[in-house]
């Protein structure tokens, strides 16, 4: 009997961490629309607003930046100079 039990318990904490290594893994790209903190919520492209708690919020960055946020950790899309005239 004890046997079953250990066994449905690893089975219970197996799929537990692997749901929580996929939420930890997941990945977000988009625009940012609001920073509250260390949250910031971002737009994909598909109008999907997501909010993701950050380990860090990157010194300088505003709404309409264009990031990738990956395992907590954000990288801002570097922008492109436009170049005006002829």
């Amino acid at each position: 009997m004890k046997v079953r039990a250990i066994i449905a318990l690893l089975v219970v904490f197996v799929f537990a961490f692997g749901i929580v290594s996929m939420a930890v893994a997941s990945e977000v790209k988009g625009v940012v629309t609001k920073i509250d903190g260390n949250k910031i919520t971002v737009r994909d492209a598909a109008k999907k607003e997501t909010t993701v708690e950050v380990k860090e919020v990157p010194k300088g960055l505003r709404t309409g930046d264009t990031v990738t946020i990956k395992a907590g950790a954000v990288t801002v899309e570097k922008k492109r100079k436009v170049i005006e005239g002829c």
